[in-house]
């Protein structure tokens, strides 16, 4: 190699070699225009960086496209910029604070002068300037200056300068380094000579390579989320690499507002949040309970065939008891507030584990009772900010189908695959095929226990994913303040992920509340403890499935599975005798009488997503048939009634056992 080139190594193990000043957009076109086209930035040495990047002698080096995660971040991140810029251009005084990308999308909050919000007409007048910016072309340039020059800078941006100060005194709780960079100097970048933004990066090469993007809407937030701060005004948008990708999504988006479960739980008369009830809490009317009981049912037969022992435990508990499991010290900020009682001080408990090592602990155990598995649907309570409920999928009050296993050192790998097992077996029941996997580690600052504990209830973690041939995602330190966890993500209908069950692997509890067994050479040892939540939460899981199916629960798990409706009265004995005929075989039916038209009554049954409307008319009384109105398929008439019968038991066979389908 001679001083006028340098080589660098590709993710493929290939190496390139360039002119020495190469910078990675250099590297791209090497490889090929198209590449060169598609890329949005570039990671060398493992740190993303922009594409003007000058690359060394022996860089390793990735390019970033704009259809991959990381590109499309780096997308999002920068058409943030591009909205703060238009917002800074189009009302003079605003002060702007953080525009992260987020999952499909970006935000930015501002504080505009004399308390001013934006309305519908604003975000078409900024998104119209936004437009203007993306035509412009505008370079994004990056540029290190010391403290005192970037608080100069920002003398005007009071939030911008605080971020700067929080940083480099190493006060930030790490959000705000996403946005600077820290250190003894910060980052910026400058699209033109009147808009520039802190930033860490990277970005885009220029506004120009932007443009499929739109803004969504404005919500209120407060600054770093404490409420005692200023409300600030929130603008979502969502940006993406091609129309076509934009289009998708935002077809998706009215999907999903389509499927909102608040919103079908009103038109199906599931559930309510009453007002005198206070936020996030719910009722459940008898249709949804229905569900909620299926659920709970299937839940309590699986565990129960599957060799848990049932117990249950109290709403709350003396505040000595959370001291002792840590949750008063890592879990307090999710706790309502202590009651003061004349014998002591107690919470309304966020966890049931706790509760479940007293039951352990209540009497000596022996390695022949191991592994022992404890189940509990637990009713539980954590403080959400008001700002962040919504709905199931984010509420105060909630019961999580519970589980404890208590197991010897050498039960734990294979007990933590059975459970994993177990774990999907339940979710494809509820019409789930898609699965990620993902491996939370440790928090050194945020968990207690030794690195000699912390590294086996990993390493047993990991085993049982690898002997699941599956491929998972690392989350580094986003585990418990316990021990090491997986989290198993799944996608709905329309493509959606949502984190539901987790496996937690916990030497910690043990140890804090002293659980011990007699192992079989007679001396006492540590039992290890799997925290294992199936469903998440009764509540969420249910809001995610209304969502998932649209509200067309499968036939198991429909509230009223079968309606039947007589064209007159005269077809009301028959249809009332079909009725009972299933009823008395355990499926959930109802009639609704010829007080109405029928097609009024056919149409009202198909708004509440019945997965069988039955019509009997003369012919039918006649010969002991039915119509047969299937939801999503076409109308059969002259059915023979015990032929409907054999299919719908065929249909609902095997889910829950006799006696607990209805």
């Amino acid at each position: 190699m001679s001083g006028s080139a340098i080589d660098v190594t590709l993710p493929d193990g290939s190496s390139r070699n360039l002119p020495a000043s190469s910078t990675a957009l250099d590297l791209a076109q090497s490889i090929g225009s198209r590449l060169a086209k598609a890329a949005v930035a570039a990671v060398i040495g493992g740190e993303e960086r922009d594409l003007s990047s000058q690359l060394a002698q022996g860089d390793q080096v990735a390019i970033v496209t704009a259809d991959s995660d990381a590109g499309r971040h780096v997308l999002r991140h920068s058409t943030a910029h591009v909205l703060a810029q238009a917002v800074v251009a189009l009302f003079p005084g605003a002060k702007f604070t953080i525009g992260p990308a987020i999952e499909d999308g970006f935000y930015y909050d501002f504080e505009l002068p004399g308390g001013k919000t934006f309305s519908d007409d604003d975000l078409q007048a900024i998104e119209s300037k936004m437009r203007d910016i993306v035509k412009a072309d505008q370079p994004f340039v990056r540029a290190e200056m010391s403290v005192k020059d970037a608080l100069a800078l920002f003398v005007d941006q009071p939030y911008k300068c605080e971020i700067i100060e929080r940083v480099t005194s190493g006060a930030s709780d790490g959000a705000d380094a996403g946005e600077v960079g820290g250190g003894d100097s910060v980052s910026v970048y400058r699209n033109t000579d009147s808009f520039v933004d802190l930033c860490r990066g990277p970005h885009v090469p220029s506004t120009g390579r932007l443009g499929h993007f739109a803004l969504m809407k404005v919500a209120g937030a407060y600054w770093r989320g404490n409420e005692k701060g200023p409300m600030l005004q929130r603008i979502y948008g969502t940006a993406w690499e091609s129309k076509s990708a934009l289009d998708e999504h935002l077809t998706r988006l009215a999907e999903a507002e389509k499927r909102d479960h608040r919103k079908l739980a009103v038109e199906m008369d599931l559930l309510s949040f009453p007002a005198e009830l206070g936020g996030g809490l719910a009722v459940w009317h008898p249709k949804g309970a229905i569900v909620r009981k299926l659920m709970e049912d299937y839940s309590r037969h699986r565990h129960q065939t599957g060799g848990y022992q049932f117990v249950f435990t109290p709403h709350l508990a003396n505040a000595n008891l959370f001291e002792t499991s840590g949750h008063l010290h890592f879990y307090k900020d999710g706790m309502y507030p202590p009651m003061e009682m004349d014998n002591g001080t107690y919470y309304p408990k966020p966890m049931n584990c706790p509760m479940h090592c007293l039951i352990y602990r209540d009497r000596q155990r022996s390695y022949r009772e191991l592994p022992l598995r404890l189940f509990e649907l637990g009713t539980v309570y954590r403080y959400e900010r008001a700002g962040t409920l919504h709905g199931l999928l984010r509420i105060r009050g909630f019961t999580q189908d519970d589980s404890h296993i208590f197991c010897a050192e050498e039960q734990m790998a294979d007990e933590i695959t059975s459970l994993l097992d177990f774990v999907l077996s339940v979710l494809r029941q509820f019409g789930f095929e898609d699965f990620e996997f993902k491996l939370s580690t440790r928090d050194p600052d945020k968990s207690v226990g030794s690195d000699e504990i912390w590294e086996k209830a990993t390493a047993a973690l990991i085993d049982a994913l690898q002997r699941h041939n599956v491929e998972y995602s690392v989350k580094e330190g986003d585990a418990a303040f316990y021990g090491p966890k997986i989290d198993i993500d799944v996608r709905d209908a329309i493509g959606r992920k949502w984190q539901l069950s987790t496996i937690q692997c916990d030497f910690n509890l043990p140890e804090r509340f002293g659980l011990e067994y007699i192992g079989s050479d007679n001396a006492r040892h540590r039992p290890i403890m799997l925290h294992r939540a199936l469903f998440g939460s009764v509540e969420r899981f249910f809001g995610v499935l209304l969502e998932h199916y649209g509200g067309a629960f499968p036939t198991w798990l429909a509230p009223v599975q079968v309606r039947v409706l007589p064209v007159t009265t005269a077809h009301e004995e028959y249809a009332t005798r079909l009725v009972e005929q299933m009823r008395g075989e355990g499926f959930r039916v109802d009639m609704v009488a010829a007080d109405e038209q029928l097609g009024k009554r056919i149409r009202s049954a198909k708004m509440e997503r019945l997965p069988y409307v039955l019509v009997v008319g003369d012919d039918d009384v006649a010969n002991q048939t039915i119509g047969v109105n299937p939801r999503g398929g076409d109308v059969v008439r002259g059915v023979k009634f015990e032929s409907f019968m054999a299919d719908l038991r065929a249909e609902t066979k095997g889910v829950l056992p006799q006696g607990l389908s209805s």
